[in-house]
């Protein structure tokens, strides 16, 4: 008796899994990988949608990744969303049963500048003239009060230089670095989506 509700159990356990198994194959599913202009590609939200109504989501991991299982067939549109960089769409997605399909590395979400801040500013000479080509570094001021390098640039043909960052709430020093002399410093405190204008002057040459 004992061997015949086992051999029963086993049966339906086999049944259950060639069900789900069947069903699989009338569904398919979508993956792809989401690039952003600047910071991480992790936990930008996917949109699955039909036309205007949304089905279903997820979001991408750290490396951009992003899988949308059991999709019934059908062609769908993507929506990608992440606060600080624009929407992106794809239109026109066909997903066949029994297949997934794969979108490749082809979206790019590039920043907001609605929704982000800006450091930007210009290098002086001692007499007010424009300095071209002057290096000019971001670093981040830690809780600790140390500071960690996070971009670096040359100034453009009129002297002036921009950073593009997270408005979230944070201090940075923009850091002139002069030749045979000690780097001019300006500290910035970033507390929320705007432009932050510093100036930096070189010092005057000694006298002779």
């Amino acid at each position: 008796m004992r061997f015949r509700k086992t051999s029963l159990a086993l049966l339906l356990l086999l049944w259950t899994v060639r069900l789900i198994y069947a069903q699989d194959k009338t569904v398919g599913g979508i993956k792809g990988k989401v690039r952003v202009e600047v910071g991480s590609p992790n936990g930008v939200a996917v949109i699955l949608r039909r036309g205007e109504k949304e089905l279903s989501q997820t979001t991408t991991d750290r490396n951009g990744d992003f899988v949308i299982s059991r999709v019934a067939p059908g062609v769908y549109g993507l929506t990608f969303r992440k606060p600080g960089l624009s929407v992106g769409t794809i239109e026109d997605v066909e997903v066949k049963a029994g297949k997934t399909r794969t979108l490749g590395d082809r979206l790019v979400l590039t920043i907001d500048d609605g929704s982000i801040a800006f450091i930007k500013g210009s290098v002086f000479t001692a007499a007010g003239r424009s300095v071209p080509n002057a290096k000019i570094e971001l670093s981040r001021i830690l809780e600790d009060g140390t500071t960690k390098k996070i971009d670096g640039r040359l100034t453009n043909e009129t002297g002036s230089f921009v950073f593009r960052l997270s408005p979230e709430v944070a201090k940075y020093r923009v850091s002139l670095k002069a030749d045979s002399s000690d780097p001019i410093t300006k500290d910035v405190e970033i507390d929320g989506p705007a432009v932050y204008r510093v100036a930096l002057s070189l010092a005057a040459p000694p006298k002779p």
